[in-house]
């Protein structure tokens, strides 16, 4: 009986010992598991498979917003960002009367020019990225001298040209992906010309295109400028120094060549060869489509259009709008070849 008893109790003895080793055992995890991020910095486990949502799309305006420039504007430099800028550009290239989706078209030109400028080094250096000067970069007007000169329609002016800009925030216009030399003119007449009958290179993009210009509602749509012989002579020797002007007037100007848009390729100047375009800044005419004739001892020149009839026309964007054409169609019509899209480059 005492032998059984006391087995009993070694027994117990040994479960109670086995109870205690154990809880010391288990007793520091008990503790510690439920505080191991804490403690030790671990997360939960990530599944690495798994991907971002992609960033929501930018509101209008943001792409623009986010550039910023420096603008010379005189002798001061001015920083903005791109969109305000080009509000600026709209509100002085293009009249605000014009139809919307010209407006547009004008916003997504001046854009893209703005930003092949700076991808090309601009005319400034570190000085500035553009300038105000349109006969530079491109012109710039601010809001309240615009509104001054809009008078009763300065409201609604302004808001045409504010929403051209934020409802194409960002787009441009691409040749094999990076922006173009996006140039415009007043009006052509007719047919637009292709950059290399008006400057030393030619360009894909900027070839001959129809433009429908309402000549009739374009002011001096048709220009007359005279010029007695003296004037004329002194004009054309300060361009042309080698030209011999020697003989009567009616020689001075001989074999004119013309381009398929109509206007004056070249033409032979007291017999040096020139190109119209040349011809057209030593007369300050408003295009090189123009013909002369001599009229009462003076010589009088007839002009139609208005600048260098390269890339989009104002005028006939703004009759293509009026036509129907949405900004992007009328782009991709006066500029061979490109699409237009928002660009982050």
């Amino acid at each position: 009986m005492r032998k059984k008893r006391r087995r009993s109790q070694i027994s117990q003895s040994i479960a109670v010992s086995a109870l205690l080793l154990l809880a010391l055992f288990l007793l520091p995890l008990l503790v510690v598991v439920p505080f191991r991020p804490a403690l030790f910095g671990q997360e939960e486990p990530v599944d690495e498979t798994e991907r971002e949502d992609p960033p929501p799309s930018l509101a209008a305006g943001d792409l623009d917003a986010s550039r910023m420039l420096r603008v010379l504007d005189g002798e001061e430099v001015l920083e903005m960002d791109l969109g305000t800028y080009l509000v600026g550009v709209v509100r002085a290239e293009m009249p605000a009367s014009f139809e919307a989706e010209a407006l547009k078209a004008q916003a997504v030109a001046a854009r893209t020019y703005t930003l092949y400028k700076l991808q090309s080094g601009g005319n400034h250096g570190e000085t500035a990225d553009i300038c105000t000067d349109s006969t530079c970069c491109q012109a710039y007007i601010g809001e309240d001298r615009a509104r001054s000169n809009w008078g009763e329609n300065a409201g609604a002016y302004e808001a045409k040209v504010e929403a051209a800009v934020r409802e194409t925030d960002g787009e441009t216009i691409l040749y094999g992906g990076v922006p173009i030399l996006a140039v415009f003119h007043s009006s052509s007449a007719g047919l637009t010309r292709a950059a290399g009958e008006v400057w030393v290179n030619d360009l894909p993009y900027l070839q001959a295109v129809d433009s429908p210009e309402p000549g009739d509602r374009i002011p001096q749509y048709y220009s007359r400028v005279e010029f007695t012989a003296e004037e004329l002579k002194a004009k054309l020797r300060s361009a042309f120094p080698e030209a011999d002007f020697t003989g009567g007037m009616e020689d001075w100007l001989k074999d004119p060549a013309a381009d398929e848009a109509g206007s004056v390729a070249t033409v032979l100047v007291g017999g040096v060869t020139a190109k119209g375009t040349q011809v057209r800044s030593a007369l300050g005419l408003r295009s090189a489509c123009f013909t002369w004739e001599v009229q009462d001892g003076k010589m009088v020149f007839f002009v139609t259009g208005y600048g260098h009839g390269v890339g989009l026309s104002q005028y006939g964007a703004s009759a293509m709008a009026a036509a129907g054409a949405d900004y992007r169609e009328i782009l991709t019509h006066y500029y061979t070849g490109v699409t237009v899209e928002p660009y982050r480059g």
